[in-house]
């Protein structure tokens, strides 16, 4: 049985946690504890509550074993509508549910089918999703991870779709009628047929690498003016799965991300960390 895209993030992010020293775990800890909200949701940049970062805030608890509150955590998920959700909100709110179960039941992720087959909405019917194209690479990693921590099974007609959006020297672009490739469309698509084809040796590794600088960081496109702590752990994340190394090491590089207020920033010019940051630094630390 292939695993879920979701246990392999877990299994990094665990793997991440470990290769902290106490001292830094604890820091980190802190960082996480102080975004919390009564109500068991987690703060967006603004410090108002957001679906969005609960997922990543309660995925980090997990994984650090901080105590939530499962009752109000339910309470929490069950204000949502899910008809009114665009697919990313709609994927995490899933996701959300997974990670309470995870929490209320002790239950590990191992393979496909952790919880019961849940009916989704189908992909055609969302008010709107990443750049209003259901067939775009990072469109389609969503729904595959949506469709994964269901019970349900994605389309294999997704690889031949997602040829439309391949560029010839390598790489996948964010949309059919761009013409560059980009780290985070081609990491979706690889991501993707992965779990589709499994994780073998092909030439759009070494464009993924190609985004990579000295420095160690991943830019989210070639003429981006810095390299970001999410392009950089979403390629370390997809070259770990396919057994492959960066062309640099990666370690200066999150951790000039780590800020004094023990979360993670997304790029050097950031100054405001937040929970999204921090999961994406312990999945990149993860991944070396």
């Amino acid at each position: 049985m292939t695993d879920t895209v979701s246990s392999k993030i877990l299994e990094r992010l665990l793997k991440g946690k470990e290769s902290l020293g106490n001292e830094a775990r604890e820091y980190f800890e802190g960082y996480i504890k102080s975004q919390l909200l009564d109500d068991q949701s987690f703060k967006d940049k603004a410090g108002k509550s957001d679906l969005y970062y609960t997922l990543f805030g309660w995925t980090l608890c997990y994984v650090f074993k901080i105590k939530l509150d499962t009752k109000k955590m339910i309470e929490y998920l069950n204000t949502h509508k899910k008809e009114e959700l665009d697919l990313i909100h709609y994927a995490a709110l899933k996701r959300c549910y997974l990670i309470y179960q995870l929490i209320k039941m002790g239950k590990v992720i191992t393979g496909i089918g952790l919880l019961k087959k849940q009916n989704i909405k189908p992909l055609s019917e969302f008010i709107s999703v990443p750049n209003q194209d259901i067939y775009a690479p990072y469109t389609q990693y969503i729904w595959m991870l949506l469709t994964e921590d269901t019970g349900n099974k994605i389309s294999k007609d997704v690889v031949s779709n997602l040829e439309n959006y391949h560029i010839e020297k390598g790489g996948y672009k964010n949309s059919e009628s761009g013409v560059h490739a980009s780290a985070n469309a081609t990491a979706a698509a690889l991501s993707v047929l992965g779990q589709l084809k499994g994780y073998d040796n092909n030439e759009d590794l070494i464009a993924l690498k190609a985004f990579q600088n000295p420095t160690g960081g991943f830019s989210a496109a070639k003429n981006s003016p810095v390299p970001d702590l999410l392009s950089t752990a979403t390629a370390l994340f997809v070259l770990s799965c396919y057994g492959e190394k960066p062309n640099y090491p990666v370690m200066d590089f999150i951790e000039a991300h780590w800020s004094e207020s023990g979360g993670f920033v997304g790029t050097i010019m950031d100054d405001k960390s937040d929970v999204e940051y921090c999961f994406y630094g312990l999945l990149a630390l993860g991944c070396l």
